[in-house]
């Protein structure tokens, strides 16, 4: 193992990708430094929280969470990559695991205790809402007539703007009594933490592990675990990365039970996530690519059949997403939406994305334009990780176009950005230790100079 790994990285470490990766990292800064300075400079209101491109105050702070993130962030750029390599694949996973838990922790921690998630009780929020439903029957029934906002005991703005299996979720965390915030914050973390680990295993299940191991880093830690911990966007992410980890389990199966099984089991958890955000339709681009890497579709009706069961059961319960994504459109463009202007944000949404996403996006979207050109010259792991990586960017693009995310979406995005952050694998070695360390200080100055309300 410890030879591929080695022949994996001098194989990645040709001169083609490393001026693109370059030339990408800087084009995401500048972009970044644009998003912020033209509002700024020109006084161009876009109607963001006082920091466009990010719904965030300028406020310098430090917290309890402050050292531990950068003596971690220390020992991640110092051992790493070397562990990603090194680590037998079940330490690499448990590992990784207890690490992203860590940043996730320490991050939350710079706000002080609150960190951990005082902001689900807000009255924007699921949680208190989740706190007073006592009929699931009717809260379904009634859903969509109180998603308007003229309509009488309208929704709070984040529960108007998702299907209920939000609002479902935090109300089953109060039925088992863990419906106050800082248990609710912690499980929105352990969830955030896994992430990478499904992400990870669905690279080895498509035969990428080496690919795997080098964007192992930047899955574990980077800027996203500002947002991952504490918002529901977090608990979103992790949804569908096991969603479409269990999809390539279902494609890489060798018996037919074994595909019936996971595929059964990808479909529900894939098709609640519908239910969970109507922007998380577009993790279907994602799933086709994983077939297609796969060069398998036998699991495709299976999940389809148990992703349409969890709809049907949504609707005969009273909530039929098609009925309602017509209101929930309508209740967008009565909100500050309308107000956001698109010429703005049509563009400084990828800033904002390349702030969550650290500005190593830029690296990952230009490596993965450049093998996109030389298709047909890469090897079968390259393949995986273009398939992925440009599906991914397909789908912000998609969600970017449709005029529905205007601001807010260094969260809203979040269940994409792994699956965009695999095509660091093809940072060269000699470079990535330098890359990882921008990407660990870009997060510690943007925890700590900026209240993102997170």
């Amino acid at each position: 193992m410890r030879d591929n790994t080695v022949r994996q990285e001098q194989r990645l470490a040709s001169p083609r990708p490393r001026p693109t990766a370059l030339w990408g990292l800087a084009a995401a800064i500048v972009l970044i430094t644009v998003a912020i300075v033209i509002p700024a400079l020109t006084g161009w209101n876009v109607y963001a929280n006082h920091f466009p491109p990010l719904h965030a105050l300028w406020m310098p702070h430090v917290g309890p969470g402050t050292i531990p993130a950068i003596v971690l962030a220390i020992v991640l750029i110092r051992w790493g990559s070397a562990a990603a390599s090194r680590l037998p694949w079940k330490q690499l996973l448990a590992a990784s695991f207890a690490a992203s838990l860590l940043w996730l922790a320490s991050l939350a921690l710079v706000d002080g205790p609150s960190g951990l998630g005082a902001i689900l009780n807000s009255g924007h929020e699921y949680l208190p809402v989740a706190r007073t439903v006592t009929d699931v029957g009717v809260l379904l029934q009634e859903f969509i007539s109180r998603i308007p906002l003229e309509s009488t005991d309208n929704w709070p703005t984040h529960v108007a703007g998702h299907p209920p299996g939000a609002l479902l979720f935090f109300w089953v965390l109060a039925q088992w009594g863990l419906g106050n915030w800082l248990a609710a914050g912690i499980i929105v973390i352990v969830l955030g933490a896994s992430v990478p680990v499904a992400v990870l295993v669905t690279l080895r299940q498509l035969d990428a592990e080496s690919h795997a191991r080098a964007a192992a880093p930047f899955l574990v830690a980077g800027p996203a675990a500002i947002w991952m911990a504490v918002s529901a966007d977090g608990m979103f992410t992790a949804f569908a990365a096991w969603g479409l980890c269990l999809l390539a389990m279902a494609a890489s199966a060798k018996s037919s039970r074994a595909v019936a099984g996971w595929g059964v089991a990808a479909g529900i958890i894939l098709g609640f996530c519908v239910f969970l955000s109507y922007g998380l339709i577009l993790i279907g681009v994602l799933a086709i690519a994983i077939l297609v890497v796969a060069k398998n579709w036998t699991p495709l009706p299976w999940a389809l059949a148990s992703a349409a069961i969890v709809a049907v059961a949504f609707a005969i319960a009273g909530f039929a997403w098609w009925e309602a994504y017509p209101v929930i459109v309508e209740r967008y463009w009565d909100g500050i939406a309308s107000r956001r202007p698109l010429e703005y944000w049509i563009w400084a949404n990828i800033a904002a994305l390349a702030i969550s996403a650290g500005p190593v996006l830029g690296a990952a979207i230009a490596s993965t334009a450049s093998r996109l050109r030389h298709f047909r010259n890469n090897v079968a792991q390259d393949r995986v990780v273009v398939w992925l990586a440009a599906a991914a960017l397909t789908s912000v693009l998609l969600a970017d176009l449709s005029g529905m995310s205007k601001g807010e979406v260094e969260r809203i995005w979040l269940p994409f950005v792994p699956w965009i952050l695999i095509a660091t694998a093809w940072i060269p070695p000699h470079l990535r230790r330098g890359v990882y360390a921008s990407q660990l200080i870009f997060a510690l100055l943007v925890q700590h100079l900026l209240f993102t309300g997170w």
